[in-house]
């Protein structure tokens, strides 16, 4: 950890550091994420396009965010986590006035680009790095309280940007976000360089590497043994990029795709069951997971993705299928924010931890670029069953992936004993 964490003053502690960064998280993945999908209409009458081509540009700029994630992981390795991510925060907000203030076209892709390119320095992983960095080995219990908190973002952000959309621009709402993440965001990353890691016992620290009865006396699962940690790299790589692909997809324009489904004035209501079923889920997690691998929620979060939008694409117009999918889209996007952070630490350890989320997120990312395009142009083209089928398809192929690290982590533990 670089000294840069330690500075002298009052320090916050772990429990005040999750609620600190969960509040970062809502306003970071609300701001920066979830409001788009309800501004992508008036920005497409306000730039005379259609409403793909503004997604199209949506999944460019997301692309190049996928290229900036394992540089954001480097510096995460080198400066410290929360040091990162309150640089982030100020570039998050400069990068929103840009786009709202840049004119035209050509102004609103630049801007766009910005805000992208600066996510991945202030979400998920950077907040999972945090916690590893400064909990030690609680960090995995201290992530799924962290997901638990901000899984309120689509609840509070959905609505809160659609009663805003209908008062003023779209261009307003992204200079009052800016704010948020310049006067909120970015001095609580700067509180949370005061946190100082705790000191842990020896047998703590030499854990990776250890046997399995080694591991189990400190409560954390052994990593893979190295000889098979790059192809369960790659695995979990491609997994975890084919439910974002799906996730991405969907979520950029969870309201504009229920209403394409004939739900109306009640679409707004259903998309804000989402939210709270991935708190709810991360609470069940809490309660009752703790003590598996966590193979385990991650092979039930990618499993309930391509079903529930199965339950989407075959339920038509019913407010009831509706309400199914959202609720179990929800409890599997929430279980997945969870296990992007405790998956990679579980199965290569704590060493170049943000690093390795860097290079996953990367290509993550990289596939989650297209894929809010991909849908928005096959709901023009094909129809919604159609699109919604594809998703499930892309969501299926994740789970077998998934299958086959649950394989290796099974032998890796046959082996060591």
């Amino acid at each position: 950890m670089v000294s840069g964490e330690g500075t002298v003053g009052s320090s916050p502690g772990p429990a005040v550091a999750v609620w600190l960064l969960g509040l970062t998280q809502i306003v970071g993945y609300g701001t920066l994420y979830y409001s788009f999908g309800i501004l992508a209409g008036d920005i497409a009458s306000d730039l005379g396009w259609p409403v793909s081509r503004v997604f199209g540009a949506f999944s460019l700029t997301l692309l190049a965010a996928g290229f900036a994630a394992p540089l954001a992981g480097r510096l995460v390795d080198r400066h410290g986590a929360a040091t990162v991510m309150t640089a982030g925060s100020v570039a998050a907000a400069a990068a929103m006035v840009a786009l709202a203030l840049l004119p035209g076209p050509a102004g609103f892709i630049a801007g766009l680009l910005l805000v992208q390119m600066t996510t991945t320095f202030v979400t998920y992983d950077a907040a999972f790095a945090c916690l590893v960095q400064n909990t030690g080995l609680a960090a995995g219990r201290r992530i799924v309280h962290l997901t638990l908190i901000a899984g309120f973002a689509s609840t509070i952000f959905w609505p809160l940007t659609s009663w805003l959309h209908g008062v003023v621009s779209w261009r307003t709402i992204v200079l009052a976000y800016a704010v948020l993440n310049l006067l909120l965001c970015a001095p609580v990353h700067h509180w949370l360089r005061r946190m100082r890691p705790p000191a842990e016992p020896p047998a703590a620290r030499a854990v990776e590497g250890q046997p399995a009865g080694a591991a189990a006396a400190t409560s954390a699962p052994a990593p893979l043994p190295e000889e098979r940690q790059r192809r369960a790299m790659v695995l979990v790589a491609v997994a975890f990029a084919l439910g974002g692909f799906v996730l991405s997809a969907i979520l950029a324009q969870m309201v504009p795709l229920l209403s394409a489904l004939r739900l109306g004035d009640a679409a707004v209501a259903v998309a804000m069951l989402f939210g709270p079923a991935q708190v709810l889920v991360r609470f069940v997690n809490m309660q009752v997971g703790q003590a598996s691998h966590p193979i385990v929620p991650t092979l039930i979060s990618s499993a309930l993705l391509p079903i529930a939008v199965t339950v989407l694409a075959f339920g038509g117009s019913s407010l009831l299928a509706a309400c199914v999918f959202a609720v179990v889209l929800g409890a599997g996007s929430g279980l997945k924010s969870i296990v992007q952070g405790t998956l990679p630490l579980a199965l290569f350890g704590r060493r170049a931890y943000g690093e390795r989320l860097g290079r996953i997120a990367s290509v993550r990312l990289v596939m989650a670029s297209v894929a809010p395009f991909v849908l928005a142009l096959m709901l023009e083209t094909t129809g919604a069953v159609a699109a919604l089928a594809t998703m499930a398809a892309f969501g299926l192929a994740g789970t077998i992936a998934f299958v086959a690290v649950a394989r290796m982590c099974r032998t890796g533990s046959s082996d060591q004993r």
